[in-house]
């Protein structure tokens, strides 16, 4: 099969979308375990309140290094446009 460029990449917003979705769920994560740990939501809230935005311009970066990589995407058949010639 032959690469088609420009295939299986993540574009920018998709990134960004996926940075936003994620850091949602771990951080929500962060708070809880803080919580049970301390027994105190407040010191749940401040870790969260620093890590939320750390590790979202971290993954943020992570995925945009792995969208400019190819390693474990497959290539794709590429489509035939051409039109079909009557007979």
């Amino acid at each position: 099969m032959a690469h088609i460029p420009g295939t299986g990449h993540a574009n920018r917003t998709r990134s960004i979308v996926k940075t936003l979705t994620w850091r949602t769920i771990a951080t929500s994560d962060t708070i809880l375990i803080a919580w049970l740990l301390t027994n105190d939501i407040k010191v749940g809230l401040g870790i969260a309140s620093i890590e939320v935005v750390t590790k979202m311009f971290l993954y943020y970066f992570h995925e945009r290094a792995w969208s400019w990589s190819d390693w474990g995407l497959e290539d794709v058949d590429p489509i035939d446009t051409a039109p079909a010639s009557s007979q």
